[in-house]
């Protein structure tokens, strides 16, 4: 009986696609709504999501326009904003909120790669923690008698072929941002 990799496959891509999103918040000193998924707006009483009560759009490379819903509600959105702390620079005009992202230092590109490397360990963590949950399935399975030992061995070399694959997969993504990062 050949061992059946394909939940395995699926909590790697969530593993990869945590990296993308976690990637796609970080402030890379281009203006992309993607930074703003972390902001809380408390909105009647309910916090929320910034997107679930205001447009946001690109208005240049630099620059990110959030239209409030409820022009009632700019304040509460200034506020998220700012209280997240994305060190961005916040401007209130007629037509909503000017959301300014400043130009990246060398230090702050290093700082940013620092934080990068760190999130691609943490998934590389979640790898290697799916990858010891799937061998001891493995093993168990051959002392029931589910699995002979060479379709253990087939499977281990199927692990580790999956396992290789999405570390590399890991690692192209470290190196795209990386190079946005450093420009």
């Amino acid at each position: 009986m050949q061992y059946n990799f394909s939940n395995f496959k699926t909590e790697l891509k969530k593993a990869e696609d945590f990296l993308g999103k976690e990637y796609n918040q970080l402030n890379i000193g281009r203006a992309s709504p993607m930074v703003l998924d972390a902001v809380m707006v408390e909105s009647y009483g309910a916090r929320v999501s910034l997107k679930n009560v205001a447009n946001i759009f690109i208005e240049d490379p630099k620059t990110l326009r959030v239209v409030p819903w409820d022009k009632n509600q700019i304040k509460e959105v200034e506020k998220a904003i700012t209280i997240t702390n994305l060190g961005l620079s916040v401007a209130i005009d007629d037509a909503g909120i000017r959301v300014i992202f400043p130009q990246l230092t060398t230090e702050s590109r290093e700082t940013l790669v620092k934080v990068l490397k760190e999130k691609l360990e943490e998934s590389r963590i979640t790898v290697r923690r799916e990858r010891e949950h799937i061998w001891k399935d493995v093993e168990m399975r051959e002392k029931e008698g589910k699995l002979t030992e060479d379709e253990k061995f087939r499977a281990k070399e199927e692990l580790q072929k999956i396992i290789d694959e999405s570390n590399r997969n890991l690692e192209a993504s470290f190196e795209k941002k990386q190079k946005e990062v450093m420009g």
